[in-house]
């Protein structure tokens, strides 16, 4: 048997909740069959800090079909944060791995990105990267350089790594669009007359309701929460009091959060008279069975988010047929499936096009209501100086509420359908098996093509 490769994964433990870990298990679980793993698995105040976890033999049972035939190696090195410069040369001389895939913002890895040349003379650096927004942040040039490989997540993204690297000679094997992918295996469509999801519908009294819309971002100011609400009032308001009594606005996120606002009071003085269901007044955050009875539960998910990397929450609503709203900004656009001349805007037309933010392409899917930013805001901080900050209009998010529930329920059906079975698809390639297919060929791509940097040497005179 050929010995595989072994990858070395910096980023968010894969066995936790966040979108970072969700998406760093999904890279992994579908590429064992052809690499061991270890990761470094970074996270806040760890509990398991400085223990090594190896999940060899029970990926190898969980995994047994999927392996294909092959053994899988799979070694976690829990730590606070993201690890530092002697807890990696450590693992370096022990796993010796024949690469490096780190994950997340760039500004998180200066550490790595300081011991560049040291590691690049044996092994490449990878990175699974992500930009939220235009003008091209050049103050990340050099984190770029410090990579062989660059994956980008979204279209956008991908344009902004060719444009900001092709002064540098960077090669098409070097830059790779790797979008997000679901596990059609942990989200996936349930028939509503299950006797599970009518309890779960009990629960959370969303029985009571025939038009459902779902707001599952953190309650934090870049996700425009106090908007959703105002979004969800403005819809209210034009329909008639029967109406009102059958429609819902579902809140699967902290009420209050010192980075967001205070969702509660934001109701009582914009809306008391409109229901918000509360889930995590009933029962916190969800574990995957009951995240998904919710995305399935509901008729509409939004995301007006002013600054948006990709957007894993609209894209597990797809996942189950739920129609979207989301802002025209970041990664959400790839979700919207846009069209140039009749054919889906690819990655490379993202390198002219920047961002499709102005509504140059309108032609989408069925499956979504885009809502074009009404208004661009520079923003910055010493460690980013500028990035714009997209937002809509509320009345625009309302109206797309609107534009939803007119559908009726049919065709919100038949519209949610298409759009699961687009992102199911090859066109979209946002499962997690595709994304396990793009990234052994980038993968592979970057051991042929990878050329070991040369030591350098200092002469005194």
């Amino acid at each position: 048997m050929i010995k595989k490769k072994k990858i070395l994964m910096l980023s968010d433990d894969m066995r936790m909740h966040s979108g970072v870990a969700t998406q760093s298990k999904e890279l992994i679980i579908n590429t064992l069959h052809k690499y061991d793993w270890i990761q470094i698995a970074g996270a806040i105040k760890h509990p398991e800090n400085g223990k090594i976890i190896d999940m060899s033999e029970a990926i190898n049972k969980d995994l047994k079909k999927s392996l294909k035939g092959t053994k899988g190696y799979l070694k976690l090195y829990p730590t606070d944060g993201y690890g530092n410069p002697h807890m990696l040369r450590q693992i370096l001389e022990i796993e010796k791995p024949d690469a490096i895939i780190h994950y997340t913002d760039p500004r998180f890895w200066i550490w790595l990105y300081q011991m560049e040349h040291e590691i690049r003379q044996n092994i490449p650096i990878m990175y699974y990267n992500i930009w939220d927004d235009l003008p091209d942040p050049v103050y990340n040039t050099n984190y770029y350089r410090s990579c062989d490989t660059l994956l980008a997540i979204s279209k956008q993204t991908y344009g902004i790594n060719k444009r900001l690297l092709k002064p540098h000679k960077y090669e098409d094997w070097q830059i790779k669009y790797l979008p997000h992918g679901i596990n059609d295996q942990r989200l996936f469509k349930i028939n509503e007359s299950t006797p599970e999801l009518k309890k779960f519908h009990t629960k959370y009294e969303l029985d009571k309701y025939e038009y459902k819309i779902l707001y599952m971002n953190r309650n934090i100011r870049r996700k425009c929460p106090g908007d959703v609400v105002l979004a969800y009032k403005h819809f209210m308001d034009g329909l008639t009091d029967e109406q009102r009594k059958k429609s819902v606005l579902v809140w699967h996120s902290a009420v209050s959060d010192e980075n967001g606002t205070d969702i509660r009071a934001v109701r009582e003085a914009m809306c008391p008279e409109y229901p918000i269901l509360f889930t995590y007044d009933v029962g916190g955050p969800m574990q995957d069975a009951e995240l998904n009875m919710l995305l399935n539960s509901v008729d509409v998910y939004i995301n007006i988010a002013s600054n948006e990397g990709f957007g894993l929450g609209s894209l597990e609503a797809l996942t189950v047929g739920t129609p979207i709203i989301v802002n025209v900004t970041g990664g959400l656009q790839d979700q919207c499936g846009f069209k140039k001349d009749g054919k889906l805007l690819s990655a490379e037309d993202y390198v002219e096009l920047g961002s499709n933010h102005k509504g140059e392409y309108k032609e989408h899917g069925e499956w979504v209501k885009p809502v074009f930013p009404s208004n661009r805001s520079l923003q910055g901080s010493p460690m980013t100086p500028y990035i714009f900050d997209d937002r809509v209009q509320y009345e625009d998010a309302g109206d797309a509420l609107r534009y939803w529930y007119d559908k009726g329920p049919e065709e919100r059906e038949r519209c949610g359908e298409v759009g699961r079975q687009w992102v199911m698809g090859d066109e979209a390639m946002m499962t997690g098996k595709a994304m396990g297919r793009i990234l052994i060929d980038a993968i592979e791509d970057t051991f042929e093509n990878f050329k070991p940097r040369e030591k350098v040497t200092m002469e005194v005179v």
